[in-house]
């Protein structure tokens, strides 16, 4: 054989191996558009709702009615804890003078705004800093924007000793200024 008839040998062993690809790819190709287009006409997406009605058809138990509404009632406001000054969720401003503290009732939560403040506490248990995750002991620096919780009455936070500004604290919940 001479190099051309193994040339055109060659061309028409691959045109005719290209053709049958082209052949057999085309049903494989539509299995696969199928099969990964959700919400095609060839594969819907439907409702949880709608499949259980189709269920309930299937067993012969039709579609079932919705339950009727009841008449609405009109929601109670929780009372409030005695004992607790703003005791709510409603968020004050408080402004704390060097020499004073700002004690906090049960669950109450502060955050610096500006100034720098340090934890007092009447026992050796803190505060928690919501913020980094950590407890802050007595006399431990407060950070600035940091959400403090405190767990138990007897704590609180107050100006770091030596300085003259004042703190400006967010406050939720009980607090007394001492």
């Amino acid at each position: 054989m001479n190099k051309l008839s193994k040339l055109s040998l060659t061309v028409v062993a691959l045109g005719g191996a290209i053709w049958l690809g082209t052949i057999f790819d085309l049903p494989a190709s539509n299995a696969a558009a199928v099969g990964t287009q959700p919400g095609t006409s060839e594969d819907p997406v439907v409702t949880k709702s709608y499949v259980d009605q189709q269920i309930q058809k299937a067993l012969g138990g039709g579609v079932t009615a919705p339950p009727t509404t009841t008449t609405p009632t009109t929601p109670t406001k929780p009372t409030t804890p005695s004992g607790g000054d703003s005791s709510n969720d409603e968020v004050k401003v408080v402004t704390i003078k060097p020499g004073e503290k700002l004690m906090a009732k049960a669950g109450a939560e502060f955050i610096v705004r500006n100034g720098k403040a340090v934890v007092y506490s009447s026992d050796s248990n803190g505060v928690a800093d919501l913020t980094d995750g950590k407890d802050v002991t007595n006399g431990q620096a407060v950070g600035n924007n940091h959400l403090m919780s405190f767990p138990r009455d007897g704590r609180g936070i107050m100006v770091q000793d030596g300085l003259k500004s004042n703190l400006i604290v967010m406050v939720r919940g009980g607090y007394t200024v001492q």
